[in-house]
């Protein structure tokens, strides 16, 4: 059964002109040079798949699920093809058809996908359990010990990759609503599911830098995730029901865009209507909140933001979250940003589009070739002999940490807002001094 891939239209199967200008963008095929392993040799087996010319079988499963999922070629493409939508009917039918079932991977993605990452108390509760071990180094305790490895050999892989948790949790930092003396815009901020338990001070900068461009800012409690990692695995289920808890959650009608600060979320986040059928009210009204989602650095170039001058800034380099630059096509908004601000100091990044290998759970799922790929960036990092290196999305941010700390590397991970919002701080800081 193919029911998904059987909804989409079939003028969208066909658009693949099979040119071959993806292939020197796609991370799988430059890794093995296997025709299977490209964009359009994946979209040949889904179009097999979609006429019936295929099972979806453990083959075609494993397949789409070595895809990284970066839509680099959806870039490169020269036809527009659309790959994302394709890319995701096709796991959600390998999902429904139970190709790659067995019972602890079943285990897994319900404990994960169904739970932890569908419930905010559920996440949040795991992430408090997580902070009080690596508060109280019972984690290095429990890592000499092998207790881990015990439980499971991969547990024990996996664990090296759990983020450091933050001390406060978003809605610890920020209030329901905050406003600048004089408003003249109103927006609503994603509090995001790693980036809340993990990056909080970065959702903090966020809220600090967009007072400082003028607007008030609507942060709705307990958000969770956005579900796109739903989405990118196959939940379509899943991620329908977390869109419509979003939609529930904030004003669309009260707010002129809804900011997101993750690259991965946010390209997700702009196609909640994808979601539902063309006749539905639950169509009409994912509509309209993805005309209201922006990326932060979009919206802040979109409404005239110019960011303070004058402000001792280090060598830095940009690194292109996949989702936020194929995804969202957001690329020169952050580096126009930073380039104001650093005064020289921002420096190219060689294969700055090139996937880090974090690709959602792809470093969980693939941990070799992950790591292959963060290996790979890491050495153009350190190419350009940069201070900082500037990430606007948690997984790149988690994959590339990891990979400076393997090296040795003193290099520092920043979200481009958090460069902003320490310049604003700065500047703020220099004004009440010359006032005094």
């Amino acid at each position: 059964m193919s029911a998904h891939l059987k909804q989409l239209d079939g003028d969208l199967l066909q658009q693949c002109m099979h040119c071959g200008l993806c292939l020197p963008t796609c991370p799988t095929y430059m890794e093995t040079g296997m025709e299977r392993h490209s964009p359009r040799g994946r979209i040949s087996l889904i179009r097999a798949v979609h006429s019936g010319e295929l099972p979806v079988a453990h083959d075609f499963g494993d397949e789409m699920y070595q895809c990284l999922g970066c839509l680099a070629c959806v870039t490169a493409c020269p036809a527009g093809v659309q790959y994302g939508p394709m890319f995701e009917a096709a796991r959600a039918d390998i999902e429904a058809s139970g190709a790659l079932d067995h019972p602890e991977r079943k285990f897994w993605r319900w404990l994960t996908l169904r739970q932890i990452f569908s419930h905010p108390w559920q996440l949040h509760l795991v992430a408090r359990l997580i902070r009080f071990s690596q508060v109280t180094r019972l984690d290095v305790f429990f890592r000499k010990l092998g207790v881990l490895r015990l439980l499971h050999p991969k547990l024990a892989a996996l664990e090296p990759q759990t983020p450091r948790i933050s001390q406060k949790f978003s809605d610890q930092l920020i209030a329901p609503k905050e406003s600048p003396a004089t408003p003249r815009r109103k927006v609503a901020m994603l509090t995001g599911c790693i980036q809340d338990i993990a990056f909080a001070d970065i959702n903090r900068d966020t809220v600090d830098v967009l007072l400082a461009a003028g607007c008030e800012v609507m942060t709705p409690r307990e958000q969770g995730c956005c579900g796109s990692l739903h989405a990118h695995n196959g939940d379509l289920e899943s991620a329908r029901r977390i869109a419509c808890r979003l939609m529930d959650l904030f004003p669309l009608e009260q707010v002129d865009a809804i900011i997101s600060n993750a690259g991965g979320c946010g390209s997700h986040l702009r196609h909640f209507s994808g979601l539902f059928s063309e006749d539905s009210e639950l169509r009409k009204k994912a509509e309209l909140w993805d005309s209201k989602i922006r990326d932060v650095h979009e919206w802040l170039v979109e409404i005239g933001f110019k960011p303070p001058g004058g402000i001792p800034s280090e060598r830095t380099t940009y690194h292109d979250s996949c989702h936020l630059c194929h995804g969202q096509k957001v690329s020169a908004q952050p580096r126009a940003l930073l380039q104001s601000l650093l005064d020289g100091n921002l420096v190219n990044l060689a294969e700055a589009s090139l996937c880090c290998g974090s690709a959602g759970i792809y470093s969980i799922t693939h941990p070799e070739e992950a790591e292959r790929l963060g290996r790979r960036k890491v050495e153009k990092i350190l190419s350009t002999k940069a201070d900082c290196v500037a990430v606007a999305n948690p997984g790149c941010h988690l994959q590339i940490q990891r990979g400076l700390d393997a090296a040795g590397s003193a290099v520092k991970v920043r979200h481009p807002v958090s460069i902003l919002a320490e310049a604003c701080r700065q500047s703020s800081t220099k004004a009440e001094v010359a006032t005094l």
